[in-house]
């Protein structure tokens, strides 16, 4: 793309303010700008009246494969999702976009060291968890890394100095997360800096737009791949494509299966598996109402009991469907610096724009099925959000320690 060409694509939507400094620009200013505006999708300002963020629909419980039942069944998943695994069936998909600034850290977050008699690093745990599986079914699976544009070559220059902590090259793919304009209220784009407009990651289930427009859906294609297992890097204490929740998927023929863990009380912050409107969805902490905090299943146990901890396992058929049909989109009061029109950064104390999200919740609210897996919470969740206190780098180095990792 030219100047004159992304000229005329900002101004057939009215922000051509976007070049208010072109002139002050250098060289390499000015391609990175009309770089970005190539690369960048500003359909979704149209879309700021259309906000999914309205009522929710019917809610029901949706019921869980519990652990009495896995373990009951445990040869006959875990067989299954061998057989799975070992076809090259199965691929994981690692979402690292994000960085470390409430760990107070400028570096992307998989860099966070979080070691205490040597460098323990969260790529690294996140890595040996896959590492289990690898070794356990003798099968290198194809691992794709979402980065994002803050982020992308940090991590990809950081995995590639460790040699990727034993994780063969030539299984990792990387790519980036598309971003989403961020704009006030009125719907006008705000910069960043004088040569770049305001964007944010769009969304936790932007990986698989992201994954198509960089053609990384002809891997899935090409390759045969029928599942993956999608998660989140903050969280260094999970199995990844393990055989038995891979094998449970396949063997109940669902749309995704998604890890869940027993809520620790009944008003925890987590969002929970359910039915919404007969389709699976999850339904936000601040949503549960009185009533669906007390409803009880069949057996007296809490009805809503099992939140998610952002790990699923997708079948890949079902996920041109979702894109084709284009997702939900959220549009979300936020604070967004920005530069005023003389050039001086402004933080806003009060959300001033818009920024634009898609979210997995209604991405499995998109299925038709879903299968929650319960896993061991003290096995399987220690999320690291804070440097201290719930969810923190402490809360995970004492679990990572009860689970026998040396740190």
């Amino acid at each position: 793309m030219n100047y004159e060409e992304a000229r005329k694509k900002m101004s057939d939507i009215g922000q051509e303010h976007v070049f208010r400094y072109y002139g002050e620009l250098s060289e390499e200013q000015r391609a990175s700008l009309i770089r970005q505006i190539e690369e960048t999708d500003f359909s979704v300002l149209s879309r700021i009246h259309g906000s999914t963020d309205g009522e929710r629909g019917v809610f029901a419980p949706l019921a869980a494969m519990q652990l009495d039942e896995i373990k009951a069944r445990e040869h006959e998943l875990h067989d299954a999702g061998v057989r799975t695994i070992k076809a090259g069936k199965t691929a994981a998909l690692l979402l690292a976009g994000g960085m470390g600034t409430r760990l107070g850290s400028d570096d992307p977050k998989g860099m966070y060291d979080i070691g205490i008699t040597k460098p323990v690093y969260i790529f690294e745990r996140i890595i040996g968890d896959l590492l289990d599986t690898v070794n356990e079914t003798g099968t290198w699976i194809r691992l794709f890394i979402m980065t994002s544009e803050k982020n992308h070559d940090k991590t990809a220059a950081f995995l590639k100095e460790h040699d990727y902590f034993g994780y063969k090259e030539d299984r990792i793919v990387f790519f980036k997360q598309d971003m989403a304009p961020a704009c006030d209220f009125g719907g006008k784009l705000y910069m960043e800096a004088k040569d770049r407009i305001s964007v944010s990651p769009n969304g936790n289930a932007g990986w698989y737009s992201s994954m198509c427009r960089a053609g990384l859906d002809r891997i899935l294609t090409d390759e045969g791949i029928e599942w993956i297992d999608v998660f989140a890097v903050d969280n260094v204490l999970q199995r990844i494509c393990d055989p038995c929740f891979v094998g449970a998927t396949v063997l109940a023929d669902v749309s995704v299966g998604a890890k869940v863990v027993r809520k620790a009380a009944p008003d925890e912050k987590v969002g929970v598996m359910c039915l919404e409107d007969g389709r699976p969805s999850i339904v936000e902490y601040y949503e549960l109402s009185e009533e669906m905090m007390n409803a009880k299943d069949e057996n007296g146990a809490p009805a809503y009991n099992y939140g998610v901890i952002l790990n699923y396992l997708f079948r890949t058929s079902e996920l041109a469907g979702i894109a084709d049909d284009r997702m939900p989109l959220h549009v979300v009061k936020k604070k967004i610096p920005y530069i005023d029109d003389n050039g001086n950064t402004v933080k806003p104390a009060e959300p001033n724009g818009f920024k634009f999200e898609q979210l997995v919740l209604d991405m499995i609210h998109q299925l038709s099925s879903c299968l929650p897996y319960e896993v061991i919470r003290e096995k399987e969740f220690a999320p690291i959000k804070n440097p201290t206190g719930t969810d923190s780098v402490e809360s995970a180095r004492e679990l990572l320690r009860k689970n026998g990792i040396t740190l």
